[in-house]
């Protein structure tokens, strides 16, 4: 079996002591590409850095963070603007809207997802959506560029059934499933078997969203099994097909080497 973690943020702080270990476990458990999300300017030089060590495994992006948009949201668009084709990035993102930790810039966020969606579908890529506490919101952006001819995946998904339906309307989309479908009184649990398998991917969102049984600890891209199992268990499909499903879905949507 072979699985992919589309969304892992093993540049973080949080592994600097032991990346090389956290990836070699990642390795050992078959999970034989990572994506990573970008965030900023401040991460990127270690987003980069992370991926140009480990070729053709860690697979980098680039885009401007919702919870990093603040009174500089303009110099950190042009930035991704700017650089968008310093080297072949696989997915604007993570992008998208937060209001979960403050409603300040939410204008700003809608702005700067829009344009960020602009660019994704002019450079003909996928995006990563982050969306909390703003779903309607979101939904009222996607609304606004229904023209543009977008594909991507809605980061750590956690939404209902009709909300995976509403995603459907505005272009190619999958839906990453991460660490919280372990969780006892997980939502997503319950939607997850109504939802198609050929709209899933998985996730980890490392070093956050730790699965079951290691909920309280650092989260790692090693975990990805974890939750294919859940998957597997949830679905009634055996193990080795959600590896297999899941990793061609994220190697077609991500444009990454079979």
């Amino acid at each position: 079996m072979e699985w992919i973690d589309t969304h892992s943020h093993i540049y973080d702080e949080q592994f600097d002591e032991d990346r090389e270990e956290a990836i070699a476990r990642a390795r050992d458990a078959s999970v034989v590409s990572l994506v990573l999300p970008g965030i900023d300017i401040e991460s990127y030089g270690r987003m980069t850095a992370c991926a140009d060590s480990l070729p053709e495994y860690a697979f980098p992006c680039i885009g401007l963070h919702p919870t990093s948009v603040g009174e500089n949201w303009r110099q950190e668009l042009d930035f991704v603007r700017d650089h968008l084709g310093d080297r072949p990035f696989k997915a604007i993102g993570e992008i998208g809207l937060d209001a979960y930790w403050s409603r300040e810039f939410i204008d700003q966020q809608k702005r700067v997802l829009a344009e960020q969606l602009e660019m994704a579908s002019r450079a003909s890529l996928p995006v990563i959506l982050h969306v909390r506490e703003a779903t309607e919101a979101l939904f009222e952006v996607l609304e606004d560029v229904k023209g543009l001819e977008l594909k991507g995946s809605f980061h750590a998904f956690t939404g209902s059934y009709e909300t995976y339906r509403r995603g459907l309307r505005y272009g190619d989309f999958k839906f990453g499933i991460g660490g919280v479908v372990t969780y006892r009184k997980a939502g997503i649990a319950q939607d997850l078997p109504r939802m198609s398998m050929s709209d899933i991917i998985l996730e980890t969102d490392c070093p956050w969203l730790t699965p079951v049984p290691h909920r309280g600890h650092r989260n790692e891209s090693s975990y990805i099994p974890i939750i294919g199992a859940q998957v597997a268990s949830l679905t009634g499909l055996s193990i080795e097909e959600v590896a297999e499903t899941t990793t061609r879905n994220a190697r077609q949507l991500f444009n990454l080497a079979i």
